[in-house]
């Protein structure tokens, strides 16, 4: 029987003798293919790895719970891989503090008419925090994820996030929020390689993830439609699941919905018809439980301002020019810092559609991750003043 908190498994060897290495690291595993391979290359790389899987929340309160990729298959599979490796494996009861820093403030942030990111709220604040503490107190020197980006350790200086090599599935956008000493024993050993790679990797080691498919949903969310969580977790009567006004920009009445935590800026569906030409969510204001709508040319804006302002070094000064993402999986386009601290003004060199507040500004200066925040709004009249300096690129 699995006891949270207690080691559940062990091998018949450690991973020792062949480097010489013997630092132990602490890997997360999440029971996908991506961290299985994480650890079997350290273990490769002549490491001493120790398994650890989070449980991050009450499975048995949610519809086919097991699928999801923090579920209990996922603790079953990486418990496995483990086997197959001869490393022990741990199970970390987490659900409390998840619960509270990524869970509740999801709920949070659709009740403020805010479209928030769990996954990069997991990693901050949670995931690898608790790695960290869990690491020191099983006398390990570092910890490890199956994140596709690269930590490139200096001989002096700060250590730097670099995006992975893999650009289709590079994961750095999510890292933006990690405290920054974690990075000096940090280890993300799939950075270098291509999902491809990785999966020939797993299927050479005969792992029992190598064909597992990936987990496209919010692992706590598994019935794929988030609203089925606010409902549960919300009153009735709240506020965000009420009737009110859909309105263009002008304050005209066009619609009604059914409840403003159903709408996100940027989306076109559930929008109702009769417009001339394709209408988008522009913004929703929680305090008339309003979601604005408009042409796509009015999506556009010229900035954005965003707050919890996190650096992996000293932050970029007012009127430096840096590349800044504002969702998963598109690229990072050109800006200039308007303000620097907390929070911080970005704007843009060309306007952006769909910014959106809840989601991660994260910025870059060429493949190095700088550091990022929270959207807080859009900056639709900002102007761009020509840089006055360029962030040197290494």
């Amino acid at each position: 029987m699995t006891e949270y908190g207690h080691r559940v498994e062990e091998g018949s060897r450690n991973g020792k003798a062949m480097n010489g290495r013997g630092e132990r690291i602490l890997v997360a595993m999440s029971g996908g293919v991506d961290s299985s391979v994480a650890a079997a290359l350290l273990v490769e790389q002549g490491y001493e790895v120790v398994g650890a899987t989070m449980k991050t929340f009450c499975y048995a309160e949610t519809p086919a719970h097991g699928k999801t990729c923090c579920g209990l298959d996922g603790i079953r599979d990486a418990r496995r891989v483990a086997q197959t490796l001869g490393i022990p494996h741990y199970v970390f009861d987490v659900e409390e503090d998840f619960t509270r820093d990524v869970i509740d403030d999801f709920v949070a942030e659709y009740a403020e008419g805010r479209t928030p990111n769990p996954c990069v709220r997991c990693n901050s604040n949670t995931k690898f925090r608790d790695l960290l503490n869990r690491g020191r107190a099983l006398e390990c020197q570092g910890i490890a994820s199956g994140h596709y980006a690269r930590v490139q350790q200096e001989p002096s200086g700060s250590p730097r996030v670099l995006r992975g090599r893999d650009r289709q599935k590079d994961q750095s956008y999510f890292l933006w929020g990690l405290p920054g000493e974690i990075l000096a024993r940090l280890h993300l050993p799939v950075g270098d390689l291509t999902k491809e790679e990785v999966r020939d990797r797993a299927q050479d080691l005969d792992l029992a993830t190598a064909d597992k498919p990936e987990s496209q949903e919010i692992c706590f969310v598994p019935t794929g439609d988030y609203r089925d969580l606010l409902t549960r977790r919300m009153q009735p009567s709240h506020p965000a699941l009420e009737p009110g006004p859909i309105v263009t920009t002008d304050g005209t009445v066009v619609g009604e919905h059914t409840g403003y935590a159903g709408f996100t800026v940027g989306q076109r569906k559930g929008l109702g018809g009769g417009f001339r030409e394709p209408h988008y969510v522009l913004e929703i204001r929680p305090e008339r439980r309003e979601v604005v709508i408009g042409p796509r040319e009015e999506l556009h804006v010229e900035g954005l301002e965003a707050g919890e302002a996190n650096w992996f070094q000293a932050p970029p000064a007012k009127g430096t020019a840096i590349h800044v993402q504002i969702r998963y999986g598109a690229e990072p386009v050109p800006g200039t810092v308007l303000r620097t601290g907390d929070p911080f003004q970005v704007a843009f060199r060309v306007p952006q559609p769909a910014v959106t507040p809840g989601q991660s500004a994260v910025v870059f200066r060429g493949e190095e991750l700088l550091g990022g925040g929270r959207i807080t709004r859009a900056l639709p009249t900002a102007k761009a003043p020509p840089p006055t300096r360029m962030m040197e690129t290494r």
